[in-house]
């Protein structure tokens, strides 16, 4: 139980560090290829996607064949290529009529595949009333780049650690829908399901998600902005 915890507390301070990263970059308004970038920040059902009060958009929820219910918070990023992931959050199992039946955190340890819908840079503006309480992107239109709205469908195999009780092995999937979405993945939300015992949660009842892809380029952005004021330029060598 301690060491559970532990990890609580680990977990709590590496997503508010992945928060204090969405907080220091802005999402351009210029349209950028899929294919341009493969790594990317994701919020699931946390952050400025939530408004107070309004369960619809946080936590994220799922339901299971039986009526149990499956609640999610996170953060984190990914690289599409070499498939490393750092990500983490939260999670309540409750039963039918609510009640609490497992409390804990969850763990990315793999990312299986990310399948991208390509980028929406307006999707910001577009829900100004829902993300009016943002502490990013609208204050900040003057950085050249930064995370831009994506979406897509990620699948995550993560490391479920409950405050009392084993660990558990699930997979999660996470579907935003930006982009040019398949028909058959309209529904935005998560689906999880559990290795050995099978049991699965496949019925997104609420919550909000989304993907930021990154820029190549957004790493480079203090060095070009000082070339720029100082008036300076690189002389190509041969």
């Amino acid at each position: 139980m301690t060491s559970n915890y532990r990890a609580l507390i680990t977990v709590m301070a590496i997503a508010l560090g992945s928060g204090n990263l969405l907080a220091a970059q802005a999402p351009t308004g210029e349209p950028q290829s899929p294919s341009a970038t493969a790594t990317y920040i994701f919020l699931v059902g946390s952050g400025f996607l939530c408004e107070p009060g309004d369960s619809s958009m946080c936590p994220a929820t799922v339901r299971g064949n039986s009526g149990d219910t499956y609640e999610m918070t996170g953060t984190g990023t990914f690289d599409a290529q070499s498939k490393s992931v750092k990500a983490t959050g939260t999670y309540t199992h409750r039963s039918p009529n609510g009640n609490v039946l497992e409390p804990g955190v969850w763990i990315a340890a793999e990312l299986v595949s990310f399948d991208s819908y390509g980028t929406a840079p307006g999707a910001l503006q577009r829900h100004g009333s829902t993300f009016s309480s943002a502490p990013f992107g609208l204050k900040r239109p003057q950085l050249p780049s930064g995370p831009i709205p994506t979406g897509g469908l990620a699948i995550f195999r993560i490391r479920l650690l409950p405050i009392l009780g084993s660990p558990r092995i699930a997979v999660l999937q996470v579907n935003c829908v930006l982009g040019a979405v398949p028909r058959e993945r309209s529904v935005e939300g998560i689906r999880l399901a559990f290795e050995r015992t099978n049991a699965e949660f496949s019925e997104e009842t609420s919550g909000r998600v989304m993907f930021f892809s990154m820029r190549p380029d957004a790493n480079l952005f203090s060095t070009q902005q000082q070339k720029t004021a100082s008036g300076t330029s690189e002389t190509p060598r041969n």
